[in-house]
């Protein structure tokens, strides 16, 4: 079969489960007359769109149309489109079949003593007394950005990152980001990539912001972050190499995997360490004081609990907890409070996001395991550039070792 029927079939697929689940498709820069012939269509039967993507991933397997590292691209995303019609169908899936279909990974629960090790380290990073939850509460209040300042912090951090991205990552002439403030939303932060090199990115405001995770936030969401992917791959995948898939974005797919360990890399490979000094600099500019050495090293015992909130989502559907019971199980660890705690089982109960949580955890944890292993003389700029412009999935980087 020849490519661009087959993709043109892809592109058409993925588009009709939009009008299942309405976010489906996070982005889309393809022909428009694909997307207007969609809304023109009978709304699409879930079971339907199973067997339409069983039938492509047969014709794939069975064409040569596709060079091997497109052919699995597209298969990977084929069947995650064909696990998703299935659910959305009312078939019965396990959640860690649902996780493994949807972004190849294969997933466990994490280790409760890499947990309370991760507390013994936060209790030497923030000595007083008083329960560790109540001083990394204080902590977190003090951190808070006033949300009148936070537009201002936004744009700061945003033009230091571009600066230092443009010259490792370039980027197209013209590309930009427009930042708006949100509320009502199950998240941090988000991309929506509009095409043209442009995104926008919405900030939840009803999350407090605190001047540790801007950085993040920033760099996650556009340099060099999802903005920066976004771009690069349509100038380099799309425009120059006629790769039509790359110009559909599909929530629940290998692509968002990749796309979440990549974003939360990334002011690990813009900035890389003491990152807190550097960000406490861009905080002094402003005329506000940020502990940079504390901040890393929050983060860095922080970081052994990544597999709390994977842990959580596996309660919920795999052993069917109670919500209250998964609930006190996020306070306990993360040592949030219940408003957050449940802030964070929206996100998992969500129908379209329950899943997703794994693209944070095995998506960081494969991506910088691949980071961290690449061969002698292979930089990490040019590691995570392969990153940013080539169509890979996580079996492709297991295949590397």
């Amino acid at each position: 079969m020849d490519s661009q029927p087959l993709i043109r079939e892809y592109l058409l697929l993925g588009l009709r489960f939009d009008r299942v689940e309405s976010g489906y498709v996070d982005a889309y820069t393809g022909d428009p007359a694909l997307r207007r012939q969609v809304d023109n269509e009978p709304a699409p039967d879930p079971a339907d769109l199973a067997r339409q993507a069983e039938r492509l991933s047969a014709e794939l397997v069975a064409g040569d149309a596709l060079d091997k590292g497109r052919a699995d691209f597209v298969a990977a995303h084929l069947r995650a489109l064909a696990c998703a019609g299935r659910k959305f169908a009312g078939q019965p899936v396990g959640f860690v079949d649902e996780v493994h279909d949807y972004f190849d990974v294969r997933i466990t629960k994490g280790d409760p003593q890499r947990y309370r090790d991760a507390h013994v380290r936060l209790e030497e990073v923030l000595p007083g007394t008083g329960p560790l939850a109540e001083r990394m509460q204080t902590h977190r209040t003090a951190d808070e950005i006033p949300p009148q300042r936070l537009a201002e912090c936004i744009d700061a951090f945003s033009s230091a990152l571009r600066d230092r991205v443009r010259a490792e990552y370039p980027l197209p002439e013209g590309e930009r980001v427009v930042y708006e403030v949100v509320t009502d939303k199950p998240w941090s932060g988000f991309n929506y990539y509009e095409g043209d090199y442009t995104s926008t990115v919405a900030v939840n405001a009803d999350l407090k912001q605190q001047m540790s995770n801007l950085p993040r936030l920033v760099a996650h969401e556009s340099y060099p972050g999802h903005h920066t992917e976004h771009c690069r791959k349509e100038a380099g995948l799309v425009e120059r190499g006629g790769q039509a898939e790359q110009t559909i974005f599909l929530v629940n797919t290998p692509q968002c995997l990749m796309a979440e360990g990549l974003a939360d890399l990334a002011l690990h490979a813009a900035i890389g360490p003491q990152w807190g000094s550097w960000a406490a600099e861009i905080f002094a500019d402003l005329g506000m004081r940020f502990d940079g050495p504390r901040a890393e090293a929050l983060s860095e015992a922080s970081a052994a609990l990544v597999d709390v909130r994977q842990d959580a989502a596996l309660m919920l559907h795999d052993e069917h907890r109670d919500a209250d019971e998964v609930a006190a199980f996020l306070r306990r660890w993360l040592l949030v409070d219940d408003a957050r705690a449940r802030q964070m089982l929206r996100f998992l109960s969500s129908p379209l996001w329950r899943a997703y949580i794994s693209t944070y955890v095995e998506g960081y944890r494969l991506l910088r395991g691949w980071l961290d292993s690449r061969p002698d003389g292979v930089s990490l700029t040019e590691r995570f550039t392969r990153l940013l412009d080539e169509p890979l999935i996580p079996s492709s980087l297991r295949g590397e070792g």
